[in-house]
């Protein structure tokens, strides 16, 4: 399995050749969907709350114990399993011709016996199939399955030298591959299948590619990547790859109309995601741990933040390997405990279900066996307070793929990260909203966006944000927000410049070295909290320049412009004074809007200054203007999230408290002492019970007008307190 999207789906796809719209930050996942217009899932989908993906190797039907896999599923009360089927290796006893059967198969069905001990534990069963190469007697009777690269060479597999690239979009996946998934939906009883790698792994230039294009545009496909034509022809692959999704869908229908396909490969991108929002009936992230670079282990539950902006209240699931997630492809790995204990809770504390994969089912290394079966049995053993409801968080980070395809670069990801980093540190509950989905519906349960350097908007996507504030809510915006349309062409102006007060002067520095930000105590303003001492901190590397159109009072920040940093005789300020703010705050209507003209956030990502995660984490709060939904103060690292059940509210405490925190394995986990919560009440609800869910030690709250006071003796990876109504 590889890192890219998953659907379900009857009619849609995320497509894999809108790659270029995509950015690290848009996490990769499964989405589950019946019919084109329909948000149903199967019932035995829907209900498993805990899924084990077993990925079989092709040794292993004559190395590994099925029945230890079974009696697994059973010790951790597993509702779901996905199987390896076919595709690359059937292991099964298949009848299609060309469909290599395991070697080690033998007369065994593997499938059929796992899929069997499932249905005895009353589980759902995926179906997986890879369909992504073939083998030499495939290939040389089939050629036309064959890709071909720029060079017209046929594309030979990148690891095996016996294998070779299939065409994703030609006569394999559209006539061979209908074949096997009928075979298995008729022999088998599963409920879905989950294609892996299905979308091909080259910009292929075989005869039929180029036919099919040439039908569909009069074009000929483009030599180089971005070239002349590579839009149609993205443009193209992303409608042929619906249509082998409605072949695949037709092809299983015609055995059972009740199973869905699974197709997991592609860039997530803005029109495939409104998509999915509207057709998927459950999604499941795919990022399945974290990579040898800089990547927290809050990136899990930063993917459920995006799908659920999308899904709203339809289940998210989230896929952890046990094994190493590098780049370098240790797949029979095994990740420290502790590594994967945070990652599958950071799952779980932001709402989605746990699904765990193993590579092999040759069991090489034991010693992720405990913390799964400790965490699963957990889970089922507290489900009344993880069956997740209503997020109860009051802040939302708008996420813009539409800026990374329009005038993205890694600053615009950089930005994304580090405003969710300050929130972290903050200990400030957030939510993700998707650029595309801005209308009341989705706006109206938060109190504050965060617009963090989303430069691409459109006219419409800004007259909803305008239509927020006006609802009474808050902005905070950085940098080049507004700045571009959603093509990518440069404005003469913020889009969003009445909001923010301030105009664009036409100058944007990208890299500023070496200047400052003066704090200016006079003014005695709500986000100095915690600036006392200082007389300065420093800026930001870009800005832009703009000037005000509105009043504004005396900035509590102001510039100190750049200076040089050599020879050190000559560093000292040329301008130590100026009254060029560094900050625009203003009340509008019922809210409030905060633009910093510096990429903060950026600058936060890239040195993790903590002077700017405290001033961003003041303007949040000074720009949401109410009560916290829950706040919690001690030492460490912790990420937090509120959820209200139907009679009962859990909130998640993950202690991300570790020096390996910013890039892993954890070595160990590191206790934090006690931290201080105090929650908000829903409005007519009375507490009956207070537990902590995890460390089970006396709760001993405090209720005083609405609110619930405790403290947690300490935390050693998480705690949930729990609050029956």
């Amino acid at each position: 399995m590889d890192h890219s999207p998953l659907l379900f789906s009857r009619r849609q796809v995320l497509a894999g050749a809108a790659a270029a719209a995509a950015t690290t930050f848009v996490p990769s996942f499964s989405a589950i969907s019946l019919g084109a217009t329909s948000a149903s899932v199967p019932k035995a989908l829907n209900r498993a709350r805990r899924w084990v993906q077993l990925a079989l190797v092709e040794q292993d039907p004559a190395t590994f114990d099925p029945d230890w896999w079974l009696d697994f599923f059973k010790r951790v009360h597993a509702e779901g399993a996905c199987i390896s089927a076919g595709g690359v290796c059937a292991y099964y006893p298949t009848e299609v011709p060309f469909h290599h059967r395991s070697d080690a198969l033998g007369d065994k069905d593997v499938l059929g016996y796992l899929v069997e001990g499932c249905r005895k534990q009353n589980m759902a069963v995926i179906a997986r199939v890879d369909p992504h190469c073939i083998r030499d007697d495939a290939a040389q009777a089939h050629p036309e399955w064959v890709a071909v690269d720029a060079n017209g060479q046929k594309a030979r597999h990148m690891v095996m030298s016996d294998r070779w690239l299939t065409c994703a979009l030609g006569p394999y996946n559209f006539e061979f591959m209908p074949q096997v998934l009928r075979e298995i939906a008729a022999k088998y009883n599963v409920d879905a299948f989950f294609a892996n790698r299905w979308a091909g792994h080259i910009d292929c230039y075989c005869e039929s590619c180029r036919a099919e294009f040439k039908k569909a545009t009069g074009l000929v496909i483009p030599p180089v990547r971005h070239g002349a034509n590579w839009v149609e022809f993205e443009r193209w692959r992303t409608a042929r790859l619906f249509q082998v999704w409605d072949v695949w869908d037709a092809a299983v229908h015609e055995v059972n109309p009740d199973i869905a396909c699974l197709m997991n490969k592609g860039g997530a991108h803005e029109r495939e995601m409104t998509q999915i929002g509207q057709r998927a009936g459950m999604v499941a992230a795919d990022r399945q741990g974290r990579s040898s670079s800089v990547v927290p282990p809050w990136m899990a539950g930063w993917n459920a933040k995006v799908f659920r902006s999308v899904m709203d209240e339809k289940p998210v699931a989230g896929i952890t390997s046990v094994g190493s997630d590098d780049a370098h492809r240790w797949k029979d790995s095994v990740q420290s405990a502790a590594e994967l204990r945070v990652w599958m809770l950071e799952t779980i504390a932001h709402g989605m279900r746990p699904w765990v994969v193993k590579f092999c089912g040759t069991l090489y290394d034991r010693r992720w066996i405990p913390v799964v079966e400790e965490i699963f049995k957990w889970h089922a053993a507290n489900a009344q307070h993880l069956d997740y409801r209503r997020n109860l968080a009051r802040v939302a980070i708008v996420w813009s793929p539409q800026t990374s395809a329009a005038v993205g670069n890694a600053n615009t990801e950089a930005s994304q990260m580090g405003i969710y980093h300050a929130l972290i540190e903050a200990r400030t509950p957030c939510e993700m909203v998707y650029e595309q989905l801005l209308d009341a519906e989705h706006l109206d349960r938060f109190r504050l966006l965060i617009l963090p350097n989303v430069a691409a908007l459109s006219d419409a996507q800004c007259a909803q944000l305008r239509q927020f504030v006006g609802r009474g809510g808050s902005l905070v915006a950085t940098f080049e927000t507004s700045l571009y349309d959603e093509a990518g062409k440069k404005r003469s102006d913020f889009a969003l410049a009445d909001l923010f007060g301030v105009s664009y002067s036409g100058k944007t520095d990208a890299f500023v070295k070496n200047a400052y930000i003066n704090i200016e105590h006079d003014t005695r303003h709500p986000i100095l909290h915690g600036f006392d001492d200082a007389g300065r901190m420093i800026n930001t590397v870009g800005y832009v320049d703009v000037k005000p159109t509105a009043p504004f009072r005396p900035p509590p920040l102001t510039r100190v412009p750049s200076y040089p940093d050599l020879p050190m005789e000559d560093v000292y300020p040329r301008q130590a004074k100026t009254d060029i703010a560094e900050v625009y705050l203003r009340e509008v209507g019922n809210g409030r809007v905060a633009y910093f003209p510096g990429d903060i956030d950026r600058t936060f990502w890239e040195v993790l200054d903590p002077d700017h995660g405290r001033l961003i984490a003041n303007v949040v709060r000074w720009t949401l203007d109410e009560l916290d939904v829950i706040s919690v103060s001690g030492p460490g690292v912790l990420d937090v999230g509120v959820w209200q059940q139907d009679d009962s509210l859990s909130a998640h405490l993950v202690n991300l408290t570790n020096p390996m925190m910013m890039k892993g394995p954890l070595r160990e986990l590191y206790p934090v002492s006690p931290q201080q919560v105090t929650l908000r009440i829903p409005s007519g609800r009375a507490p009956r019970d207070v537990r902590l869910l995890v460390s089970k030690a006396d709760a001993k709250p405090k209720v005083d007008d609405q609110t619930l006071s405790l403290t947690i003796p300490s935390i050693t990876d998480h705690e949930v307190v729990a609050v029956s109504f």
